[in-house]
Parts: structure tokens; C-alpha cells; sequence
């Protein structure tokens, strides 16, 4: 794989935040001069704050697990730390920070006082950015990165200027700013108005909050109020049936929210609806009463979103919520349809010995009918985990199976930007939001 090559107009610099404005003016004004060689341009594309925590790795820093860089990237060394981290505390081992590790790893921090442990581990969050966010011409990107562990100094500032990106016909270079900003979550709290300040004007605006949306966080609220879209990721929050709740009321008070694991369902929904494209199909797809979706144990936001999102398109209505719990950890809801038929769905979180990068991606749906001879039966499966529990009962004599094909890229940095190209509002994904918030709503 080739990466695109960095200019650098200038390293990341160390100043205060009152000189950050005068300092990128000076990067500018010193392309100016006449120089030799490709002329460097500022972006005008958006700006983007990322509040970019990236706790796990300072929590594995912490308890000895890990010395590598705090950098978000969750590579070779990171995914050791996590798997040694499990073991000692017995968890499943998956080399992965699902909600379970990451309650667990903060809990045995908070057992240690801060004198007991200090996190010296480099900080290189917020002087780089990957080719595909990279390639959408961002004009200013800012990163906020709150530190555990120690004590409240007050903010730091860096800036620096990239040109990650070189027009094939041009000898122009397009080239970002980056401002990183460091200290305390209370430190960063205190300078709320400053970072939205720097967020350049009459330009789109992006929040990309890398953790669990909190509504009550005053940095939160500052940021979505002078944003035009706040950016999550469903499939790292620790409770997803409380997060997708409060995501919904957060659209209801008109903030725009966009979650990068609803573009992993595509592939599922497109499947889903191809299905029963053919009208002997479709006439039959109101026969469906009984939905099994399965999905990877370790967050059920995928499947709570894909149940929302059948239940918005065929019109039906939530009445029950129930958890059985069990290895499977099934859920049932039933809903009534528009001729009051009852609806009844299952949820279950299935173990799976080969863990993926996504915590919580859909593995298996069974879409079926008390009627035996509706022509609804369909069975869909993940390419890699396979049929083999939505087959059992010899169901599949009689359904449609499809397996299907993932996203090429899950990562969510190739989610973002995809999202940067089409940052209007999704209603398909505000109506299935609706629904799935009725659904946790019953519990």
C-alpha cells in the first residue's frame, strides 16, 4: 500500500494560545516570498475539531501494559497490550478495547492514586491525519486531547502545517493546519469558547467526537452548537441502548448527528432490499412476523440500528422490550404492523472465535414467517462467520440465502471520509434512529 508524501511547511511548534491566529499567519506569509519549488495553498475545504481521547491507550500506559506512542492507533504493539490486559484480568482475549475491557481497564486505574502512576508515553495526537480524510481538503483541523493522570496545568497549544496532497496537474500544494491543544478534560472544558473561535468562518464545521456523546459535558454542548454536524462511532460506545438514546435527543433538538457504524450496515440494507426486489418477492413482504438478527457479543448498536431501520420501512410500531440474557444475550421486541398483526424480533450477541476490528458488526439476519408457505423466507450471512445458526432447524430448505460482502474498508477514518462528501442530513438514518430510540425506550 503507498501513502501519500508529507510536506511539511512547518513541525509542530510549541506556543500559547493567544499567539496560535499570528503564528499560522506566519507559515502563510512565508510561501509568499518567491520560493523555488511548488507554491503551497491553504485548504478552504471545512474545518474539523477532533476531541480525540484516545483513553485506552493511556489506561494500558498506565496499569504497565503498554510504552508505545499515544497516537490512536490501534496497530501491532496496542492490540499486544490489550490481549496481555485481558489475560491478567480475565476477560475475553480478543486484542480488541470492547466496552467490557474498557470499563475494566478503568476501574483498576482509578484503584491506583496518581502518585502511583505517571504516564510519560510520547503524545502524538494531533499532527497527522490519514490520506483518505487528508484527500477532502481539510482547511484547519483541530485536536483536543485530554491527558489522565495528571494534574491541571492548564492547556498547551501546538500548530503545524501539512500538504498532504499534491494535484497530479498542478505544481500547487494543498496543504492543512493543524492546532493541537492538551491538558486536563477540565483544562480543555475552561477554553470551550476559544476552540470554537478557531473554527474558521463561513466554512463547513465538523466535530468528530471520538467517544461516548454526553449531552451534560459543557465542551460537548459548546461544540455542537457551533457545528454543522457532530460525528460519533456507535460501535465503541460502552452502553449503546443509553447512547443511541441520548443521540436521538439530540436530534430532536435539531443538532445534527452522523454515526459512522450506520454507514457500515449499508451493505446488509442494500442486500436486504435486493432480496425482494422481484414483485413475487415483494408482494410477500408482508408476510414477514418473525426477525433474528445476530451480531459479533460486545455492543449491540448494529443490530439495534438494522432492526430500527426494517421497522421504519415496513411501518411497524414497538410495544415490548424484553432481556432474556443467557451466552446469547437475546433480546426480544415485538411491534404490531399497520394491519395490527404482531411482529416478533430476537436479538442475540453470538461469541465468535475470529474477533474483527468492529466490535459489534452483524454477522447473520433471518427474516421469516408464521405462514410456512409465504414466499418470505430469506436468510442473509457475513462472508466470514458464516449461516450455520440461522440454518439450524432446516429453515433453510425453504428460504433465499445471501451471504454478504463487507464494506472494503471499515476503518472509520475511511467512514469519515466518505461522511465529509455527503455531510447533509440522512432522514433514512434520523426515521430508523426514531424507531430504534422507541424500541430502548420500552425497556
Amino acid at each position: 500500500m503507498t501513502t501519500t508524501p508529507i510536506v511539511a511547511l512547518q513541525r509542530p511548534k510549541d506556543i500559547s494560545l493567544g499567539e496560535i491566529e499570528a503564528e499560522l499567519s506566519k507559515i502563510w506569509l512565508s510561501q509568499t516570498g518567491g520560493k523555488a519549488g511548488p507554491v503551497a495553498a491553504r485548504a478552504a475545504t471545512f474545518s474539523m475539531v477532533v476531541y480525540e481521547p484516545e483513553e485506552f491507550q493511556q489506561l494500558l500506559a498506565g496499569l504497565g501494559f503498554y510504552d508505545g506512542a499515544i497516537d490512536g492507533i490501534h496497530g501491532p504493539q496496542t492490540k499486544e497490550a490489550v490481549k496481555a490486559a485481558q489475560k491478567a484480568y480475565d476477560l475475553r482475549v480478543t486484542g480488541r478495547v470492547d466496552p467490557e475491557t474498557l470499563t475494566r481497564l478503568r476501574e483498576e486505574l482509578a484503584k491506583r492514586p496518581n502518585e502511583h502512576y505517571q504516564i510519560t508515553n510520547l503524545n502524538a495526537r494531533g499532527f497527522s491525519i490519514s490520506d483518505a480524510i487528508g484527500a477532502q481538503h481539510p482547511s484547519r483541523i483541530i485536536t483536543l486531547c485530554p491527558l489522565i493522570g495528571e494534574e491541571d496545568q492548564g492547556v498547551t497549544a501546538q500548530v503545524s502545517a501539512y500538504c498532504p496532497i499534491q494535484k497530479s496537474s498542478s505544481t500547487t500544494l494543498v496543504c492543512s493546519e493543524y492546532i493541537t491543544l492538551q491538558g486536563t478534560k477540565e483544562a480543555l472544558e475552561r477554553v470551550s469558547d476559544i476552540v470554537t473561535a478557531l473554527m474558521i468562518p463561513d466554512l463547513p464545521k465538523f466535530v468528530w467526537w471520538k467517544a461516548t456523546p454526553n449531552p451534560e459535558q459543557e465542551l460537548f454542548k459548546v461544540l455542537a452548537a457551533a457545528s454543522n454536524c457532530i460525528i460519533v462511532d456507535s460501535c465503541y460506545f460502552t452502553d449503546p441502548e443509553s447512547e443511541l438514546l441520548k443521540m436521538q435527543e439530540l436530534m430532536e433538538e435539531e443538532t445534527y448527528i452522523a454515526d459512522l457504524n450506520w454507514h457500515r450496515l449499508s451493505a446488509w440494507q442494500e442486500l436486504t432490499a435486493a432480496v425482494f426486489d422481484p414483485p413475487e418477492r415483494r408482494a410477500a413482504l408482508g408476510e414477514v412476523d418473525r426477525v433474528t438478527i445476530d451480531y459479533e457479543k460486545g455492543n449491540a448498536a448494529q443490530a439495534l440500528m438494522f432492526l430500527g431501520w426494517i421497522a421504519s420501512r415496513l411501518g411497524w410500531e414497538p410495544v415490548s422490550y424484553a432481556e432474556e440474557g443467557g451466552i446469547y444475550e437475546i433480546k426480544r421486541i415485538k411491534f404490531t404492523c399497520p394491519n395490527q398483526r404482531p411482529i416478533e424480533a430476537e436479538l442475540a450477541a453470538i461469541p465468535t472465535a475470529d474477533w474483527g476490528e468492529i466490535p459489534g458488526d452483524m454477522v447473520g439476519l433471518l427474516l421469516a414467517s408464521t405462514n410456512p408457505n409465504a414466499n418470505c423466507f430469506t436468510i442473509l450471512c457475513s462472508e466470514t462467520t458464516g449461516c450455520m445458526r440461522m440454518e439450524a432447524g432446516g429453515i433453510a430448505q425453504n428460504s433465499r440465502t445471501e451471504q454478504v460482502t463487507p464494506l472494503t474498508d471499515q476503518k472509520a477514518e475511511s467512514l469519515m471520509s466518505q461522511q465529509l462528501q455527503r455531510w447533509g442530513r440522512d432522514m433514512l438514518y434520523e426515521e430508523s434512529l426514531a424507531v430504534t430510540a422507541k424500541i430502548l425506550k420500552l425497556r
